[in-house]
This record gives structure tokens, sequence and C-alpha cells, in this order.
């Protein structure tokens, strides 16, 4: 495997959130504690950014156009062209302590973005499952908010996996990865198990990746590294040296889906440690020899 390169020497703050689509070959990306939406395109090299003015943790393409984000006051849709922004519904309006934070669309096209305490000390977040209500599109119906799972610290990295079956998800300080058995049909999980744990020193598991295979590609915060995780025996497949600690997230794109983009940060870093990673924040791309999985859109 090649060893990986910057690709966007950018310095964001929390870079996140990577999402490829497919049809218009480009990168979607967030800077979180900016607030700001990113479009890359890798033939031209053009990065450009849409500001939301809240924190902002995911981000999903609709398939009637536009993007669904996750914003600190809740789920909203964005216009990325104009930056004009929908609101959807907010279910932690009582809790002006927390933001939203990771977040996928699952195999039926439903939302699903936890929550996290914006000093991420306690178990105050959740996880939640945004759908339309009976299929419906934006202008003709509704929209359900359901909780999935309680007691969330840092809400991260969420995948399915090529058969459709199983959901799974991570809470960051927890070192593991769950598994649940999941419903397309009905969208319910159930059955948690942990399938990986990461070793003490090696980092926490953040944002997460899926390839054809099976094998999940693990951000790994504080640990300098992506690495593939065989989520069957739980056991380490390969590391991709990143020159940055904080890595956060990583995304399949390009033409065969075949190329790890890789988000980092450089928040909380002090003098020395920035001197030190120059290119904290920078996205990173590495080639691998399997092929990822096509993002799931917003079925509204």
């Amino acid at each position: 495997m090649e060893k990986a390169q910057i690709i966007l020497d950018v310095k964001a703050d929390l870079g996140e959130g990577p999402f490829w689509d497919v049809t218009r070959k480009v990168l979607y990306w967030v800077n979180i504690n900016a607030g700001e939406v990113h479009i890359f395109d890798p033939k031209t090299g053009n990065d450009t950014m849409v500001p939301v003015g809240k924190m902002i943790g995911t981000l999903v393409v609709r398939e009637n156009g536009g993007l669904v984000v996750a914003l600190e006051n809740g789920f909203h849709f964005l216009d990325e062209e104009t930056g004009e922004l929908t609101f959807i519904a907010d279910p932690e309006a009582d809790k002006p302590e927390n933001r939203f934070n990771d977040g996928k669309c699952d195999p039926a096209g439903r939302f699903w973005a936890g929550t996290m305490g914006i000093e991420h000390r306690n178990p105050a977040g959740a996880l939640y499952r945004l759908a339309p209500v009976n299929d419906t599109v934006a202008g003709s119906g509704g929209y359900s908010v359901d909780t999935m799972i309680r007691g969330v610290t840092v809400s991260n990295g969420i995948v399915w996996t090529p058969d459709e079956t199983v959901m799974y998800f991570n809470d960051s300080p927890t070192g593991q990865v769950a598994a649940f058995d999941y419903d397309k049909e009905t969208g319910n999980i159930s059955n948690r198990r942990v399938v990986v744990n990461i070793p003490e020193g090696e980092g926490k598991p953040d944002g997460m990746a899926i390839d054809r295979e099976g094998m999940l590609w693990i951000a790994q915060f504080g640990g300098w590294k992506v690495a593939r995780w065989d989520p069957q025996t739980g056991k380490l497949l390969v590391e991709v040296s990143i020159p940055v600690g904080q890595v956060t997230a990583c995304a399949f794109g390009g033409e065969k889906l075949d190329e790890l983009y890789i988000t980092t940060a450089r928040t909380g870093l002090d003098e020395k440690e920035l001197a030190e990673q120059p290119h904290a924040g920078s996205m990173f791309l590495v080639k691998t020899d399997v092929q990822g999985l096509p993002f799931y859109t917003f079925a509204g």
C-alpha cells in the first residue's frame, strides 16, 4: 500500500465527515468548530467553502438535491449553492451543551447522526435516526426522529456491512467498536456486541469506513494512523501511518472507490505540538488495495 500523501494542505481546526459523491465525483467534508461545509474537487484541486454559522458535525447528500446537515442546533437541509438552511428538527433543543457529531445514511436512506457534550466528558449524547415519514419528500410530508442509542459520550464512526445486515458504531472514549443486527425494512437495531478493541496508546476510534470485503477502516484519534480491522476476528490487518496525531475520519472515493480520503485536526494542540505537526488539519489520501462501498444518500 502506498504512503498517505497530503491532498489538501489546509489548517482545519477540526476536519471531519468526509463524504464522496459518486455522481459529482467530489468530496464533501466539514470543519466542525468553524461551522464550514467544504466541497473538494480532486480534478481541479479546488476546495469550495460554504459557511453554515453553527458547529457542524456531519452531512449527507439528498436524493432530492442539496445536503442534509447535522448542526449543533439540529437537522437542516442545506442548499449548497445559496447557503440557505431549512430547519427540520432538533431532538436536543433542551441540551445547549451538546452538539451533533458523526453520522451517515443507512441502506434505506435514513440519516443516523449522534451527539456529544461539547466538553465531551459525560455520556450526555445519543444516536438519532432521521427518516422521511411514509417515504415522503420535502414539501409533501414530514420527518420522524427516533432515539436509537442513549448514554453516548462521543458518537462516531457509523457504517453498514455490504450485505446490509449489520451496523457498526463507536463511542470513542470506550476504545471499542460495537456491532448491531440491523433490519433494513424497519431501521431497527439489536444484539449489541463489541467487535474491535483499540489497544491503549493507539488512539481512540473516530470516523470509520468499510470496504467491499466487510473490513473496517478506522481513524484512530491520537494514534497517528488509520487502521484496517477485521470485525469478525477483532484482528488488526493493516496500518496507514499519518504524519499528524489527531486523525478524525476516512472515506473511500475516486473513480474506483479505492482511494481513502483522511481528515485530521489541530484543535487543542499547543505551539510545540503544532511545530512538530505542521500539516495538522490537512486532508490526506492513500491508494488502497481494496474498494470501498459507495455512500448511501438521504431518501427525502
